[in-house]
């Protein structure tokens, strides 16, 4: 190795890692090859940034690299002035031999891979990097609507839910292969479990339709899961609702997803809740609204009616003569109770108007018709 890493970044030796990396998306961005088809040099420049990149990124490599930097080593890693000696030596992370000159020369530097960027150049350039198939994977995350009836979402309770989830197939563990079939990079995306669609940096990745985005094809299937590598299981587990749950609250169920792959940790399940309509109640806030039905001689003339609370307890409220139908009484504290605030009941008076009379019913009306001197 030749290069002063530190001059290809453009950062000095006392930058820090967030300086490094910050300089490194700048010119990794300036340099990628698809935003520099005309220069056929750009290719031989992104790794140069690359290879600087993982080194100075990496404390223990740095450290090592910078050992040997102290030695003047960027020629061939010959030093200038080193220890002098005979027979050979390890330190730096570097091989040493003695020179003639009583000088030592460096001529091995394990500087590693590049597979650590991956991740670095999925956020930049729409997601060309492939993770290794042996990382664990989290498994997949659930959303689902639940409808849980009025008084539940109310007073709180427990309501069972059956979900499908994928889970790994325990016939391949999730490899998609066969017994004893073989497992070979895919000829589709050669081994990157995507493909491109557009042109230079518009290019948009997707997961590669042979291989499912794992980057390998097995020569024969596994039978169970037909090769995808997971299969559609269903689940039911009971779910507490919480009291004063409103329309559209939502919950999150951690680890109660998919389950992960390759030791990955289990998705999660997101319930949005649909409280049911009632037929005889309704909230409003932390109010609760009750319909109380009553005849046209209670509401003209005052009545005593009786209603049930939420749980299943019944109280008993006057109305004055003359309620008009619509009218709302309040009794305090029987209505929804949430994070230590409870509301009221509101008693709705609902006039019902009959639609048969009897014939003394009619006479009477009549009477009372021309007693208020009332036009019919």
């Amino acid at each position: 190795m030749k290069k002063d890493y530190y001059g290809v970044l453009g950062v000095s030796e006392k930058a820090t890692a967030d300086e490094i990396k910050k300089q490194y998306r700048r010119m990794a961005k300036e340099h990628h090859p698809d935003a520099n088809k005309s220069d056929p040099k750009s290719a031989d420049r992104f790794k140069e940034i690359a290879e600087a990149y993982q080194v100075l990124s990496d404390p223990k490599k740095r450290k090592q690299y910078d050992d040997m930097r102290k030695f003047g080593a960027f020629d061939g890693f010959a030093s200038r002035g080193g220890s002098s000696g005979a027979g050979s030596s390890r330190g730096g992370g570097g091989r040493s031999t003695a020179s003639p000159g009583g000088s030592a020369r460096f001529e091995e530097f394990d500087i590693g891979g590049l597979g650590g960027l991956g991740d670095l150049f999925s956020s930049m350039f729409g997601g060309g990097g492939r993770q290794r198939q042996t990382d664990p994977e989290p498994g997949q995350s659930v959303e689902t609507t639940l409808e849980i009836p009025f008084r539940i979402a109310v007073t709180g309770g427990k309501v069972p839910i059956d979900l499908e989830v994928n889970e790994e197939c325990g016939t391949c563990r999730g490899t998609g292969a066969a017994k004893g079939a073989r497992v070979q990079t895919c000829p589709e995306c050669g081994g990157r479990g995507a493909i491109s669609f557009g042109q230079g940096s518009f290019a948009v990745n997707r997961p590669c339709p042979m291989c499912l985005g794992k980057g390998t094809v097995p020569s024969e299937k596994c039978a169970t899961c037909a090769g995808a590598g997971d299969q559609r299981v269903r689940r039911k587990i009971n779910i507490t609702v919480a009291p004063g749950t409103e329309n559209g609250a939502k919950i999150r169920l951690k680890g109660q997803g998919g389950r992960g792959l390759r030791g990955g940790p289990a998705g999660d399940v997101v319930l949005t809740f649909q409280v049911k309509d009632d037929a005889d109640w309704h909230r409003d806030g932390l109010d609760l609204v009750v319909r109380a039905d009553v005849n046209v001689a209670q509401a003209t003339l005052g009545s005593k009616v009786a209603v049930e609370t939420l749980d299943a307890k019944r109280v008993s409220i006057r109305i004055p003569g003359g309620t008009p139908s619509g009218k709302r009484f309040r009794v305090r504290g029987q209505g929804v109770e949430k994070d230590g605030k409870r509301g009221d009941l509101l008693v709705e008076v609902v006039v019902v108007v009959p639609e048969k009379l009897t014939a003394e019913q009619e006479k009477l009306m009549k009477q009372f018709a021309a007693a208020a001197k009332l036009e019919y």
